[in-house]
């Protein structure tokens, strides 16, 4: 079951210092999840200076309890509070753009 997360870090003033502080596990934990199978692709939702914002990722797990359990119950940007608004929506990537 494929899904498309998009998800926004907070606004306030350390915001940014949070993302930072999570980054490096978020990036680890990602390369992890892509060797997988389990990430199809991601980005960095940037504003419109070009400062990272959110994250979107489409991504595929048997079930989205299974992506609770697998991923987001570990993800360092959730442990780290700066995504702070989070949208989870099912997906079918064509499969030309899904082979690896």
């Amino acid at each position: 079951m494929q899904f498309i997360v998009i998800a926004y870090d907070g606004t306030d003033e350390d915001a940014m210092a949070r993302r930072m502080a999570a980054r490096e596990a978020h990036l680890q934990f990602g390369k992890e999840l892509y060797a997988s199978g389990q990430w199809l692709f991601g980005a960095a939702i940037l504003d419109d200076a070009g400062r990272m914002i959110g994250s979107m990722i489409v991504c595929e797990f048997p079930s989205r309890d299974e992506m609770d359990k697998q991923w987001l119950s570990r993800e360092p940007y959730i442990l780290g509070d700066v995504w702070r608004k989070i949208d989870i929506r099912r997906a079918q990537v064509p499969s030309f753009c899904a082979a690896k």
